[in-house]
């Protein structure tokens, strides 16, 4: 088992990519830490995890864009387990609309849900790595962390800070053992992206089915969706790699739609 008793932290993982991560994790033998903004469904999720084992989860509630929620949340871990030694901000949200339509309190919200949420926690977590002399810190990037497309000014802002963010705990972390990389998906048929179906037709003004072959799809070598499970794999590799040999870096799941 590859991650046999490591302390793991996935916000956002009371469902979609995030459970995927975390029901990985603990098939892999981790402690895991549902950190999600509705208690209730972390509790659940990690139940079920834990039941299925051979590693077990318990789940907190978080929201990341409290400096409170996530540094109280960060030390409960620390109560309970001693250490931190994978975090992977996954926590986000999509909100689309042209520029001059995009509402000022919803770009706001997007950069704060995925840009302040992934400082905070690399923040409360990164002390706890560097003094045990390792750990992965992974962020849930995107395609749109290399690529652009209509209606996403916040998101594709918020998914290319990422990489900066990335590459400088990169540096800060690479002495003290602490890697950090960026997963970057194609479009994954989560809940996220079904709430963006009908809202892309609707803003530009094609089929459901038009956004799903002309804008999700049209660029994969196979017209396929990346699934959960294609990512849970990328995070495991990155968690489980521990040199500094790929620190720093990005990788792409995307069926081919953009090729680094």
């Amino acid at each position: 088992m590859k991650l046999k008793d490591k302390v793991c932290i996935v916000t956002g993982s009371a469902s979609g990519i995030g459970e995927a991560i975390a029901k990985r994790y603990v098939s892999e033998g981790a402690k895991v830490v549902i950190a999600d903004l509705k208690l209730d469904a972390a509790e659940k999720t990690a139940a079920e995890l834990t039941a299925a084992g051979p590693g077990e989860a318990i789940g907190i509630e978080m929201d990341v864009t409290s400096e409170d929620a996530v540094n109280n949340g960060v030390a409960a871990v620390i109560a309970k387990w001693g250490r931190v030694d994978v975090l992977v901000s996954n926590a986000g949200i999509q909100i689309v609309h042209k520029i001059e339509d995009f509402p000022f309190a919803d770009w706001k919200k997007m950069l704060s849900i995925h840009l302040d949420g992934a400082f905070l926690t690399t923040k409360a977590c990164i002390p706890h790595m560097k003094a045990q002399k390792g750990g992965a810190i992974i962020y849930m990037g995107s395609v749109h962390s290399h690529e652009a497309s209509p209606l996403k000014s916040a998101y594709v802002t918020a998914k290319h800070g990422l990489l900066g963010l990335a590459r400088v705990v990169a540096k800060e972390g690479g002495p003290d053992g602490v890697r950090a990389n960026v997963i970057c998906p194609g479009f994954v048929r989560t809940p996220l992206v079904e709430k963006q179906i009908p809202e892309q037709a609707k803003a530009l003004g094609i089929s459901e089915d038009e956004v799903v072959k002309k804008m999700m799809l049209s660029g994969t070598v196979d017209t396929q969706f990346t699934t959960v499970e294609d990512v849970a794999e990328v995070a495991l590799l990155f968690a489980g790699f521990e040199t500094n040999a790929l620190t720093g870096q990005s990788l792409v799941v995307s069926h081919g739609w953009y090729m680094q």
